[in-house]
């Protein structure tokens, strides 16, 4: 029969084994794999490794990087003032006239009276006339406008 030796646990066996981790974040974890208190977040792999070191080797580690910086304050988005809509400053054209008008006329008011501009569009009377058409045959009686006669159109008395 051959003589069983005597192993000695290593000075490695005593200390914890640790990994490193990375999350779904892209931050990297220093974690015992025995399970344990997690380390970091870190947000590089360096800055990891040597806080595995210095965990191994029983120094505290350096900061992780969330402790290391303060929060950041959010900037609070101020709300900016909607635009009117081309067929809203039709109905308010529209209300302070006593004609009927038609669209081009319309889109003419509208700028003249700063309502609203067409974005660089070459047929905005085209796009308005539409627009009034369909909110006739939609809403019905709710609607805002009325056709008098063709392409005029007037505001609900």
């Amino acid at each position: 029969m051959s003589k069983k030796t005597k192993t000695t646990k290593s000075a490695k066996a005593d200390q914890p084994s640790m990994q490193i981790k990375k999350d779904a974040k892209g931050r990297f974890w220093v974690v015992p794999k025995d399970g344990g208190k997690e380390h970091g977040p870190y947000e590089s792999k360096k800055e990891a490794t040597d806080a595995k070191a210095a965990l191994v080797s029983g120094a505290p580690p350096a900061p992780a990087a969330d402790e290391a910086k303060p929060a950041k304050a959010k900037k609070v988005k101020v709300p900016k003032a909607k635009r009117v809509s081309a067929i809203d400053a039709a109905a308010q054209v529209l209300a302070g006239s006593k004609e009927p008008m038609n669209c081009m006329a319309l889109v003419e008011a509208m700028a003249t009276q700063g309502l609203w501009s067409s974005p660089n569009g070459r047929t905005p009377h085209a796009t308005l006339y539409s627009a009034i058409i369909r909110e006739i045959a939609t809403k019905g009686k709710e609607a805002r406008f009325v056709k008098k006669d063709r392409g005029m159109f007037a505001t609900k008395a």
